[in-house]
């Protein structure tokens, strides 16, 4: 989608010279037309960001802006709740962490990688795992 908007916009910029209504565009109107489907082409990018990666010991959550990196020492659960867009963490101290990668549009995918999550969860808090810094 990103490399249609810049095409797009290229080529729009590329014909833009004069218009039927006696308008003249100059070469920088055209080439603020390529820089402006680039803005727009990096903001669709954007929604492409969100990750989530967890180990034995942490999970990283990276949404459209922040970023995460939470010992799962302070995570309370992972929940999904009905209705909700995405997955979230809650917290020990009662903040969430919202998980944009984990959205219910994925449907089976979704369920499996918050199984998945819930399951190094409850690893982490086995005693074998206390036994390990």
């Amino acid at each position: 989608m990103a490399i249609l908007l810049v095409a797009g916009f290229a080529v729009i910029g590329a014909l833009l010279k004069r218009s039927t209504a006696g308008t003249a565009f100059q070469t920088s109107d055209q080439f603020a037309m390529l820089g402006l489907g680039i803005v727009i082409a990096l903001g669709v990018l954007s929604f492409a960001r969100p990750r989530v990666h967890a180990d034995a010991e942490r999970i990283q959550v990276r949404n459209i802006v922040v970023s995460h990196d939470l010992r799962w020492q302070v995570v309370k659960a992972i929940r999904f709740e009905d209705g909700a867009s995405w997955a979230s963490l809650e917290l020990e101290d009662d903040e969430t962490v919202a998980i944009l990668a984990i959205q219910a549009v994925d449907k089976q995918r979704a369920v499996r990688a918050v199984l998945g999550l819930r399951a190094l969860l409850e690893a982490s808090r086995s005693p074998r795992a206390a036994d390990h810094p």
